[in-house]
């Protein structure tokens, strides 16, 4: 792809991609502190191990915004816009598994909006997450 981005006329139904990355303690912690959540099954061991995970476990909304580097960066890529995202969190995701997300187009749909169904899974396969999300991919750059 010579393009850092995929246009939208350039989408079909079907298309696949996907990002893998291991969460580690640091991203934990620094999401904590970006987004003021010290909620204490995220970071505090010996009480998270008293709740139903029995251990800390990854801010959902860390794990899910591993979504923005699919699309924002690879499929559709740079310039595609953010519209809407709704997710259903389905097991926990625990500091040092490895999620990958996986988009697949779901439908085109008009002025230049694209439906993705989104999966996540962790690192024995097991689906954490999925949802949908819809962006607004790219154009033709006017020559």
């Amino acid at each position: 792809m010579a393009a850092d981005f995929v246009t939208y006329d350039e989408i079909q139904v079907g298309d696949k991609a996907s990002f893998s990355k291991t969460i580690s303690e640091s991203d934990v912690y620094l999401f904590a502190g970006i987004t003021g959540d010290f909620n204490e099954l995220h970071v505090n061991q010996p009480a998270a191990e008293k709740s139903l995970f029995k251990s800390r476990v990854v801010h959902g909304c860390l794990a899910d915004s591993l979504v923005s580097t699919v699309l924002g960066m690879k499929y559709p890529g740079k310039g595609t816009i953010f519209l809407e995202k709704s997710v259903s969190y389905l097991k926990p995701v625990y500091p040092g598994d490895t999620v990958t997300v996986e988009l697949t187009v779901a439908e085109k749909r008009e002025r230049g909006r694209v439906l993705f169904d989104v999966s996540y899974y962790n690192q024995d396969g097991t689906e954490v997450i999925k949802g949908t999300a819809l962006v607004l991919a790219p154009r033709k750059p006017e020559e």
